[in-house]
């Protein structure tokens, strides 16, 4: 079987043209730019190397284009795994932004009690920072003594003059 060529009609160029730069989708623009590629005569190697994918993946854009058109590069059938603790994502959120934890494990804990889940810091804190909570590490205020005792040196004087 012959290499499929990929030749784009005036009103799919405009469309890929434009898609390849301004679609909110990171993976459809990257399919946009394949198609754009290819259209202008890259090999699909170069195409891959161009965009830092395989070879094997720019195949596939060709054959969802081929099969589908343009609306065959904008489908998406990635769907990654989702946490348990999505499905309490508010409760979580409403919980931690009323009254923030001090620690990791504090954390850890709270949502154990809200959730029945118990999971480890690690996948605490990528669970709360993919929902944009921020982390401030809190740190003592070094503060001088109020008092001084007697059996403290005070503060050494230095004399300028020489004797």
């Amino acid at each position: 079987m012959a290499w499929f060529r990929v030749q784009l009609t005036e009103e799919q160029q405009r469309i890929v043209h434009e898609e390849r730069t301004s679609h909110p989708d990171l993976r459809v623009r990257e399919k946009m730019l394949v198609l754009w590629l290819l259209h202008c005569g890259t090999t699909r190697q170069k195409a891959a190397e161009i965009v830092g994918r395989g070879r094997a993946t720019v195949h596939r854009y060709v054959v969802a284009f081929r099969e589908g058109g343009l609306d065959g590069l904008r489908r998406c059938n990635y769907h990654g795994p989702v946490s348990a603790m999505a499905a309490s994502r508010e409760l979580i959120r409403e919980s931690f932004e009323k009254q923030p934890a001090r620690t990791m494990a504090e954390a850890c804990e709270r949502i154990f009690q809200l959730t029945g889940l118990r999971r480890g810091p690690s996948q605490v804190r990528k669970f709360l920072t993919g929902m944009g909570l921020k982390f401030h590490r809190v740190r003592p205020v070094p503060v001088p003594p109020k008092k001084t005792w007697p059996s403290t040196p005070g503060p050494k004087l230095s004399s300028s003059r020489a004797s």
